[in-house]
């Protein structure tokens, strides 16, 4: 599930980077889902 949402997010911060729409909020959300996927990598598990 967190895989598909960060994939979403992914998404959502192209469209917005090239948008120019909701930059700073997909920004944001897209530094969650980097630190998710670290913390994953941190205590072993399979990042994606």
């Amino acid at each position: 599930m967190i895989e598909t949402i960060i994939v979403i997010l992914i998404i959502l911060w192209l469209l917005g980077f090239l948008l120019g729409l909701l930059g700073s909020v997909i920004h944001i959300l897209l530094v969650i889902a980097i630190i998710l996927i670290l913390l994953r990598i941190i205590q072993g598990r399979k990042p994606l």
